[in-house]
């Protein structure tokens, strides 16, 4: 770490030992990052402690050349002002809401004797009632459209009653307004159907059915058939209208879902909001600068930032996952309930918020033109349960295929979102191998992986973002040697084993289990097999070449060339004797003489005699027939 500056020095001595919140600062005063504390003095002095830090924090403490803290009474307010701290200083390393002061949210100016229903980008602490924040302004749109052909809201600007016009306007004559700014509209009849257009936005449409329905009844009772008749429209508009927000029947409840998803840099986190039993719509917000911060960081940062500062919050709150200022949250947020569901009906409904999170991150990658085509869904799964910062978009799979020590061979298959890309698939012969005391399944593993990353980095090729390798410790210990040496620690490197399907990651001293039916351990399974096959398809072959050769290398005159044009014509040692002196002489460097003694030659050896050699057998599938 730099050298602490002589200014922060001397503030680093006298730090309180209280909650509060502290700014990193530049050199010319611009905020860089903004943190909290529930101690400060250790927090911050952290900063400068010789411990290893990621390389994010170290350039920003390479700029640091100021500090100023703020003490607070509790870590639940220093929650509070990190939050409005952020908001105000936008700083560069904090982990931020992408253009979330674009969002447009729709007021209701409730504070007003004559309230109005209009869309407003800033959030003010007047007492109007705010809907949103509307992250599909389409939505916004068509909910605002609604309110305006089934409620008559006034759509002048003039501050009643101490403002009204000489005479009502163009809505009045064409009945989009009622006129209370001439009296044709009583105050406690407006402020009626203004709370009916609040509950109405809040999406409890029932409600509103059922309000209006008694008005109605009501008026045509009393004899005021012109106002049942406008009631019986609007009634009518309501019944029959579009839901397009409306997606589904869930279990009952004022619930708020989240979900989270995560591709290196980039995370997207969704909100879906359940009103009454239905899931009414979805909200959204993309983070940035998370570089090298856990998940955990990310989802508490939204959550502070975006949750804790909306209007419609419901009874409950469900995460996907915990983070370290989940009580703090709680504290703040009062009578939500923050919950984090690991089963039934609740965890359903965090799995589809966290999909409606990977295909909103999917389409802002390719609207950026950083992907070909979309992920699958088990792609996303694996990153999440390898806890992988970077979605595996791609990986490759090594697996190893050798025949009683001979024909040592490797294989590396690559899957690009999910699928197999066989353009990329290669096949190496083993060239380490020690044939007087056979093979060394680890030494060979580990010059595999060497060759194949050396080349790639040679060629100025794209590293996958995963690397699995079959086998268990042993296997995953020689390919991280090999990574290691090229300086490609930073890839992400697992194995899978046989028999238990144990998953290995380096770096972690127990092996993980995933579920017999996860989509995550399928693709493992997917590409292992793939892997396999590649592998002990590549060994059968070089096995049949070396047995044709060595048979050949028996006959006098027979050379490289001609061993060479007999192996292509005809393949294997049954089709050469199976051949006659004319069709051999048709091949470069034969006559019908020298083809008729090398079939003499080759009827003299014993053709119907059992070979000795032993079918492939890859060094990690022994759980497989025998016959595979």
């Amino acid at each position: 770490m730099p050298q602490i500056p002589g200014q922060i020095a001397s503030i680093l001595e006298h730090l309180p030992d209280t909650p509060g919140v502290y700014l990193w600062k530049s050199a010319d005063g611009t905020v860089l990052y903004v943190g909290k504390a529930k101690r400060l003095r250790p927090r911050v002095r952290s900063y400068w402690a010789d411990q290893a830090h990621s390389p994010k924090t170290q350039m920003l403490m390479a700029l640091v050349a100021d500090l100023e803290t703020i003490v607070v009474p509790s870590e639940t307010q220093a929650l509070l002002l990190e939050y409005n701290l952020i908001k105000e200083h936008r700083p560069r390393f904090n982990i931020l809401l992408r253009d979330d002061k674009t969002y447009p949210y729709v007021k209701v100016t409730l504070q007003e004797p004559y309230p109005r229903v209009f869309v407003t980008r800033r959030l003010l602490n007047d007492g109007a009632r705010y809907f949103g924040p509307y992250t599909d302004v389409g939505a916004m749109r068509r909910a605002l459209n609604l309110v305006k052909r089934i409620f008559t809201v006034r759509s002048c600007s003039w501050d009643m009653p101490s403002q009204m016009p000489e005479r009502a306007c163009l809505d009045y004559y064409i009945k989009r307004c009622k006129g209370p700014c001439i009296f044709a509209q009583s105050l406690e009849d407006y402020r009626a159907m203004i709370e009916e257009v609040v509950v109405f936005l809040d999406g409890r449409t029932d409600e509103v059915v059922r309000r209006v329905t008694a008005r109605m009844n009501a008026a045509s009772e009393a004899m005021d058939y012109e106002r049942a008749a406008e009631l019986r429209d609007a009634l009518v508009h309501l019944q029959h209208m579009e839901e397009p927000t409306v997606m589904l029947e869930v279990e009952g409840g004022e619930r708020d879902v989240v979900g989270y998803a995560r591709d290196g840099e980039d995370a997207c986190v969704t909100i879906l909001r359940i009103r009454g039993g239905k899931l009414l719509g979805r909200e959204h917000r993309f983070l940035e600068h998370i570089e090298d911060e856990p998940d955990a960081e990310v989802l508490g940062a939204f959550l502070v930032a975006s949750y804790l500062n909306s209007t419609e919050r419901g009874d409950e709150l469900l995460i996907p996952f915990d983070f370290e200022d989940r009580p703090l949250l709680q504290e703040a947020l009062g009578k939500t309930q923050v919950r984090i569901p690991e089963r039934g009906s609740r965890r359903e409904l965090i799995d589809l918020a966290e999909q409606n999170a990977r295909h909103l991150l999917e389409e802002f990658k390719l609207a950026g033109l950083e992907a070909d085509e979309r992920a699958a869904d088990p792609v996303y799964d694996l990153g999440r349960e390898l806890g992988l910062h970077k979605i595996p978009r791609s990986l490759v799979c090594f697996d190893m295929s050798t025949a009683q020590g001979r024909d040592n061979v490797g294989s590396i298959v690559w899957f690009e979102n999910g699928r197999p890309r066989r353009s990329e698939y290669r096949t190496m012969k083993v060239k380490s191998v020690d044939e007087t005391h056979g093979p060394d399944d680890y030494a060979s593993m580990r010059e595999v992986v060497a060759r194949y990353f050396r080349r790639r980095v040679e060629e100025k090729k794209p590293l996958p973002d995963l690397v699995v390798v079959d086998g268990g410790k042993g296997q995953l210990s020689a390919a991280a040697e090999a990574l290691t040496e090229l300086g490609l620690t930073a890839l992400p490197l697992i194995s899978l084993a046989k028999r238990e399907e144990e998953i290995f990651v380096n770096g972690r001293p127990e092996p993980m289990r995933l579920p017999r039916r996860s989509p995550a351990l399928r693709l493992l399974q997917q590409a292992r097999d793939e892997a396999h096959r590649t592998a002990v398809t590549y060994n059968r072959k070089r096995r049949t070449i070396r047995t044709v050769t060595s048979e050949l290398l028996k006959i006098p005159g027979v050379g490289p060339v001609k061993r060479r044009a007999l192996l292509t014509a005809f393949g294997s040692i049954q089709g050469v004797r199976a051949a006659t002196p004319e069709q051999i002489a048709g091949l470069p460097g034969w006559s019908v003489t020298a083809a008729a003694k090398m079939l003499d030659a080759l009827s003299r050896s014993d053709p119907t005699a059992p070979s000795n050699e032993a079918p492939a057998v890859s060094s990690n599938d022994s759980h497989l027939p025998p016959d595979q």
